[in-house]
């Protein structure tokens, strides 16, 4: 099977050449012949995405699978919307997230991607990108956090700000207090702990057949999670080699298993707006309707 990086490196031309020699900083020869697929690692990490702050990490488990399985993997950062700090809402830019990261996807030399999200708006906008440009791809979300503790109970890293500073308010919490509980609540690595659009998201890649199974809910700080991203590497190689692409795995059967799923985990309603815009991408019939429960009788 001829692979899309070939269109580039391929041959002894002025064209070929050039490509080769730019890319030849490490890489030996070996990397451009033999069928070896170039792998993209679609990166979110960044410093001010805290959720995705540990993405490089995993970036290095998926690379060193991707190796393994005979590929050639390659860090290709895009853009990255933390909910956390970016204002109003990252929400605002996830459109341009998932055009952006679609165009690099498309303007490169690369066979197969690895998807690397965390916050709510990265996993949205890389399924995207991925669906319109249907490359073989496959998902590594970076995890939740693990559970804080503050006064012998646990903290959920969204709701309980709001219930700790009603306490302020209320008077039942001094401030001092509450802002001692500011190193309890992010405990870790990884986005947030509750079922917002994070967890949410990565639960809708993975019933979207777009996950190893079995991997969406895997801690950001456990050891596992490397494990996995190691396999999802060797899993990209793969996808490449059997030429399955997103549009033969994203169906409408897909779609609607993804919104069982979300029911039953009792998911953010912003997957509703999310899972239609990647159906949407595909060209899968996916309406609001498909979101009501079937009618009684």
């Amino acid at each position: 099977m001829a692979l899309r990086s070939s269109l580039w490196y391929s041959g002894n031309d002025r064209n070929s050449y050039i490509h080769r020699a730019w890319m030849r900083r490490g890489l030996p020869r070996e990397a451009f012949e033999g069928g070896k697929p170039h792998i993209a690692i679609a990166n979110t990490a960044s410093d001010l995405t805290p959720c995705n702050s540990h993405l490089n990490e995993v970036a290095e488990s998926v690379a060193h699978g991707v190796w393994e399985a005979g590929g050639v993997p390659l860090n290709l950062p895009v853009v990255s919307l933390g909910e956390t700090n970016v204002r109003p809402t990252a929400m605002l830019w996830r459109n341009l997230a998932a055009m952006a990261t679609e165009e690099m996807l498309r303007a490169n030399p690369i066979d197969g991607v690895v998807l690397l999200g965390g916050c709510d708006k990265t996993i949205p906008s890389l399924l995207m990108a991925a669906a319109s440009v249907d490359l073989p791809a496959v998902v590594m979300p970076g995890g939740p956090m693990l559970t804080g503790h503050f006064r012998g109970a646990p903290l959920g890293c969204g709701t309980d700000v709001w219930r700790l500073s009603e306490e302020v308010r209320a008077g039942t919490l001094s401030r001092e207090a509450f802002l001692e509980s500011e190193s309890s609540m992010i405990r870790s690595r990884g986005h947030c702990n509750t079922m917002g659009t994070a967890s949410t998201m990565a639960c809708m890649a993975e019933a979207l057949g777009m996950t190893l199974p079995g991997t969406a809910g895997t801690p950001a700080p456990d050891s596992r999670l490397l494990e996995r991203s190691h396999e999802t590497g060797r899993l990209a190689v793969d996808l490449v080699h059997q030429g399955r692409r997103p549009s033969q795995v994203m169906t409408r059967g897909s779609f609607l298993n993804a919104i069982v799923t979300l029911a039953a985990v009792g998911g953010s309603t912003n997957a509703v707006v999310h899972l239609l815009a990647i159906a949407g991408r595909l060209g899968v019939d996916l309406a609001l309707d498909d979101f009501d429960p079937a009618p009684d009788g």
